[in-house]
């Protein structure tokens, strides 16, 4: 069951719906096998290509794409997952008679193939699945080709469950980041672990608390959180004591963040605005601005993303982050500060807005970085901080992030 929910999630892909998007697809199956269809579906798209290579030297024609997808999961489970090899063939054989006609006739290729290619012995050997070409070309030019393979490699490897607690709280098994934020490796029920119920923690991942951090908010401050569903940083503000306004457009993604501020027993007030058209009614000391982006830096954890994207959106987003930040700015009094932050590995939407900005605004300064856990060699030449996926390699690395604090002229 899991892993014809598995297809159908991947079909879905093919059509242009990301996996978060298609619920519907495992209706009627159970909590657990859809979990573990949305594992294997994740798996397949995070070493598609080396099952794509592993496929092809056992085949003469390209198979059509639903039965490309039933080798492809058999291979990732057989090959990057352990699966056991004939129990893994004879679900694949099924899954194929299932296809209709096209699948009855294809079930004998498939039974070959995967026999074939369950003795594999270079998987590991193969190269990691690549970032798209409009992705790598900017990563590669800005970080080098070392740089971009193990950035496509921490990919491949997913990631970690990571969590931002409260000052002083700490979850049993979860391993402490230098950060501040901690970490919980393999498979786990969110909703079941210790102090869930208790709201001591919500669910971050370690590159996404910096920004926050970064902003150094103090208690009683006036702080406005812009785009900010789905809300990790609106707690982490309202955790250290600052006022806060937490702004998005979406009504939708806001009663997320209602959900957690209640369960955390901590408040703020929400307003569903577009960030350029809001004005708050009394000045605030700061402002956090988590631009909307490509979102390029949380491949590891959405891998269908390189497959529902072409790039071509970037411009667009380039140009509303430039509003965003003209706009934030104007919101804070001389001297205020605010910290602009994107979820992205493009230079354009981090280091190169940033620059911009700069020019615009005669005066607009860059504090540079100075936050616990953090390695000096991630502070970029414009005095922002970049992490990436593969920087802590050895603890199941973070996501892609840009941030820079920007003080206001007084």
């Amino acid at each position: 069951m899991a892993r014809s929910g598995a297809l159908r999630l991947l079909a879905g892909v093919r059509d242009g719906l990301s996996l978060a998007d298609q619920a519907g697809a495992l209706k009627g199956l159970a909590p657990a096998d859809q979990a573990r269809a949305g594992r294997l579906a994740a798996a397949v798209l995070r070493h598609r290509s080396r099952a794509d290579a592993v496929i092809a030297a056992h085949v003469s024609r390209k198979p059509a794409p639903q039965v490309a997808d039933v080798l492809r999961l058999a291979v990732v489970e057989m090959l990057e997952l352990g699966g056991a090899a004939h129990g893994v063939v004879d679900a694949a054989v099924t899954l194929t008679r299932g296809l209709g006609h096209k699948g009855q006739a294809a079930a004998g290729m498939v039974n070959a193939v995967l026999r074939k290619a369950a003795g594999h012995g270079g998987w590991r050997d193969l190269p990691p699945q690549p970032m798209p070409g409009w992705l790598r070309e900017p990563v590669a030019a800005a970080h080098g080709e070392a740089v971009s393979l193990a950035i496509e490699a921490a990919h491949g490897a997913g990631a970690p469950l990571d969590l931002t607690p409260k000052p002083g709280v700490s979850v049993e098994g979860a391993e402490p980041l230098p950060t501040g934020s901690l970490r919980i490796h393999g498979p786990v029920q969110v909703s079941a672990l210790p102090g869930y119920d208790q709201g001591g923690w919500w669910v971050q991942d370690a590159a996404a608390a910096l920004p926050a951090r970064l902003l150094d908010p103090q208690p009683g401050e006036r702080i406005a959180d812009l785009c900010a569903a789905p809300g990790g940083k609106t707690l982490q503000l309202a955790a250290a004591g600052a006022r806060v306004t937490a702004v998005d457009i979406s009504p939708a993604r806001l009663r997320r963040v209602a959900d957690n501020l209640s369960r955390c027993a901590l408040s703020a007030e929400l307003v569903a605005a577009d960030a350029l058209d809001w004005r708050p009614d009394a000045i605030p000391d700061a402002v956090l601005l988590d631009a909307p982006c490509s979102a390029t830096g949380t491949i590891r954890r959405h891998p269908d993303l390189p497959f529902l994207r072409d790039g071509s959106g970037i411009p667009a987003l380039v140009d509303l982050q430039a509003r965003l930040i003209d706009h934030a700015l104007s919101l804070i009094p001389p001297g205020g500060r605010m910290v602009y932050a994107v979820c992205s590995l493009l230079p354009d939407e981090g280091e190169a807005q940033v620059a911009a900005a700069l020019a615009r605004h005669p005066g607009l300064a860059v504090e540079q970085p100075s936050l616990p856990g953090t390695d000096p060699s991630w502070i970029t030449p414009e005095g922002g901080l970049r992490t990436r996926p593969d920087h802590w390699p050895d603890r199941g690395g973070m996501d892609g992030f840009f941030m820079a604090r920007l003080r206001k002229p007084g």
